[in-house]
Parts: C-alpha cells; sequence; structure tokens
C-alpha cells in the first residue's frame, strides 16, 4: 500500500458509514486540496458499490476540513446492472464539508475508443519543462511533496510577474512516491494544478466551489498530461476545465470546476 492509498484509506464502519482520517500531507497553505478529499469519498463509495470504478462525480465543497479523523456517510440511490448511484457526505462532528454524487460503473481496461478528440493544447516534451520552485517551510505547502509536476513554461509566468494573460496551466502529473495511476489518482490529477486564474492575473487562495469530474478510462502506468484551461473570469469567480491524458495518449478524464477568485 503506497503512502497515498494510506492516506484515502476508508474504513466501513457498518452498511453506510466510513472512518477516514484526512492527512496534512495534502494540505496546500493549510486547506486540503480538494481532488485529495474527493479521492478519500469515492474509496468509501466504491466498497459500497456492486461496480468498481467512480464514472462521474459531482461535488459541492461546503467548507474547508481540518486534517484528521472524519468520516464519510453514504447512501445508495440506484444499484443497476451497468452503473449506480450514490450519494455521499465527508462530515466531522456531525457538521458536513463535502456533499457528493457519485455514479460507479465496471470499465472495460481493454476497450478502444469508437472516436477521440486530440489535447485542446500541445504539451512541449517533458525535457522542455519546469518545476515550481520548492516552498518555503513555513508556507504549508505540503501537497508539493507528494506529486511531481512538469510544467509548460508559459503557464507558471505569473511566478515572475509575466502571467500569459489567459486563465491557463498545462504540466506532466505522476505521484512522487512510484505508482501507477487509477482512479484515485486521477480524482487528485483533476485538482492538483495551480488555479488557472493565476496565469489570468489572479492572485491568491482560490477555493472551489463546485467540481465535477469523469472517469473515461483506466489510465495506462507512466505520466499523465494535464491540460487545464478557463472561459470566464468576472465578478469575483472564475471557472476551470481540466483533461487529463495518459502515457498512452488516451484522454482517460475531465473535469470541471467553479471557483472563487483569490485575494493575494
Amino acid at each position: 500500500m503506497t503512502k497515498f492509498d494510506e492516506a484515502t484509506q476508508a474504513i466501513r464502519v457498518d452498511d453506510t458509514t466510513y472512518d477516514v482520517c484526512l492527512d496534512d500531507a495534502y494540505s496546500i497553505g493549510g486547506p486540503l486540496n480538494g481532488g485529495y478529499l474527493l479521492a478519500t469519498v469515492l474509496r468509501a463509495v466504491v466498497d459500497s458499490s456492486p461496480h468498481a470504478h467512480p464514472v462521474s462525480t459531482s461535488a459541492q465543497f461546503l467548507r474547508a476540513p481540518a486534517p484528521g479523523p472524519a468520516r464519510v456517510e453514504v447512501e445508495t440511490l440506484k444499484a443497476g446492472r451497468t452503473a449506480a448511484m450514490s450519494r455521499a457526505r465527508l462530515v466531522r462532528d456531525g457538521v458536513p464539508y463535502i456533499e457528493t454524487l457519485v455514479t460507479t460503473a465496471t470499465l472495460d481496461a481493454e476497450a478502444e475508443p469508437f472516436w477521440s478528440d486530440t489535447p485542446s493544447a500541445p504539451m512541449p516534451a517533458s525535457d522542455g519543462c519546469v518545476r515550481l520552485p520548492d516552498p518555503k517551510p513555513e508556507s504549508n505547502m505540503n501537497f508539493n511533496a507528494q506529486v511531481e509536476l512538469l510544467f509548460d513554461p508559459p503557464t507558471i509566468g505569473w511566478l515572475s510577474g509575466e502571467p500569459t494573460g489567459r486563465p491557463e496551466s498545462r504540466a506532466y502529473f505522476r505521484m512522487a512516491e512510484p505508482q501507477d495511476p487509477d482512479p484515485y489518482v486521477l480524482a487528485l490529477a483533476v485538482d492538483a494544478l495551480p488555479p488557472v486564474v493565476f496565469s489570468a492575473g489572479g492572485r491568491g487562495w482560490a477555493p472551489t466551489v463546485e467540481l465535477t469530474w469523469h472517469l473515461r478510462a483506466l489510465p495506462a502506468p507512466g505520466w499523465l498530461t494535464l491540460i487545464g484551461g478557463g472561459r470566464l473570469v468576472s465578478d469575483g469567480w472564475f471557472d476551470e476545465e481540466v483533461e487529463v491524458w495518459d502515457a498512452a495518449g488516451r484522454l482517460v478524464a475531465q473535469s470541471r470546476q467553479l471557483a472563487r477568485v483569490g485575494r493575494g
């Protein structure tokens, strides 16, 4: 079991309740990464489902939970032969922090696409990409140590005060500890990029309000490619869409989230 598997482990208490322990290793300046929280919730949902894979997840982030013990409460809404639907809630001391609707199914690892689009933006070779500077210890950016990200250089121009002026972020991604990507790693990956609003000139913590993501295929081993962009930054809100492509060149996940523009 990897550190990520342990950090997202959900232990069954009864048919509808799971104990989890939210790990500070996935904090970003204090708050826990939203994709990490979803991966933890999805462990419980899949365990309670007759199907093996979370193919669609829609989550409302009500408030930011602190690290430590918590529970996931799962309600089965439908259990069919090809898909099951559940409502799951992350709670601490009776207070809800995340509300989700999840559809599970069992994907065929050998399935070939009938048709597929291509990535929405080109990526340079990995040797033309760069890492973010190591954060200062007092910044509490613990998440950075859990993953490896190699960025398309223009999309992190905001670091040097030269944002592109467009909401965008692109990078190669993998876990820092050797681990083949799976659906839970993909849940983390869709929320692993810096907020695309940074490249448009925004700064500060940009909290996610709602995030929906789809598992489109089971990923091949190796690096993932994350391509993020947005359509509108207005009135204190922005959207972020992320495509995830695996090492075999297949689209394996898609996400869209609505978030608040931070104040930095």
